[in-house]
């Protein structure tokens, strides 16, 4: 069965939007990742500053395998900073939540 991996990142409101493009200029960077699944990114409607990163692998090694390679390469980039400089982190901390899933559904039909 597939695991799920959810990123728990606190952003204060004046971040989120730059954490929101940010994200959606990744596009491609982890789609085209072997054993990648599904991906989601979740903004809070009320009561919370935790915007939740959802993502979903065929198995821990695929994850392991992402994390090591084009993440981890993505992340030490420059960041679209002036300079070279990489950018300010648009969220003050991360979890990380792993998850196995051991039930699902799909609606009728699908």
């Amino acid at each position: 069965m597939s695991v799920v991996k959810i990123n728990v990142l606190t952003v204060p409101a004046e971040q989120r939007e730059t954490l929101e493009k940010r994200f959606a200029s990744r596009a491609g960077t982890v789609e085209n990742s072997d054993g990648f699944e599904w991906f989601e990114l979740l903004r809070p409607v009320e009561g919370t500053d935790s915007y939740l990163v959802y993502t979903r692998w065929r198995d821990e090694e695929s994850f392991t395998a992402w994390m090591e390679g084009p993440m981890k390469a993505a992340h030490q980039g420059g960041g679209g900073a002036e300079g070279g400089e990489r950018a300010r982190p648009a969220a003050s901390g991360s979890t990380l939540w792993s998850f196995e899933v051991v039930q699902q559904t799909a609606p009728a039909g699908s």
